[in-house]
């Protein structure tokens, strides 16, 4: 939620959407689990071809299985990579970039190379973008260095609709 978050702060012309898969077995198809989605389900809430930035909280590799009979070949999917040692969770989630601000660049780096699917500020405002965050994970890695715990902004973090 709060890359998202970012992504429509830093970039208001752009369209996201964010998906919040709650059971794994919804993602194969219904002829492979009983509890998975059909076709037209899972392209009305994946699109049959826009880029996809799954973030999980597990091993990236079984949700590329879960997926891989679907339509929409452009998926990205960010997991768990075994990295890290004793910290905050957020800095657990930084050394796995799968963090907000490690989130924000790959939407970044998808945007910047989409030729047709966006408009050229959006593409430019992104570098500027990525840029900043990775500033925001220079400043990240400073403050925990210095104090041991996460920056007040990510601490204090709630979620705005605005």
């Amino acid at each position: 939620l709060a890359a998202t978050s970012i992504l429509r702060e830093k970039l208001p012309n752009l369209k996201i959407r964010f998906v919040n898969v709650v059971n794994l077995m919804k993602l194969p198809p219904k002829s492979e689990h009983p509890n998975g989605l059909s076709q037209n389900a899972f392209d009305s809430l994946f699109t049959k071809d826009k880029p996809i930035l799954f973030a999980f909280h597990g091993y990236p590799h079984l949700v590329e299985k879960l997926v891989y009979r679907r339509s929409n070949r452009n998926l990205k999917v960010k997991g768990y990579v075994e990295e890290g040692t004793i910290s905050t969770a957020f800095d657990m989630t930084v050394m796995n970039k799968l963090d907000r601000f490690n989130l924000v660049i790959d939407a970044c780096n998808i945007i910047m190379s989409q030729d047709n699917n966006v408009d050229n500020k959006s593409k430019w405002s992104a570098a500027y973008v990525k840029q900043e965050m990775d500033q925001m994970l220079v400043k990240h890695s400073a403050y925990i260095n210095e104090f041991g715990v996460d920056m007040p902004e990510i601490e204090g973090w709630k979620w705005s609709v605005n």
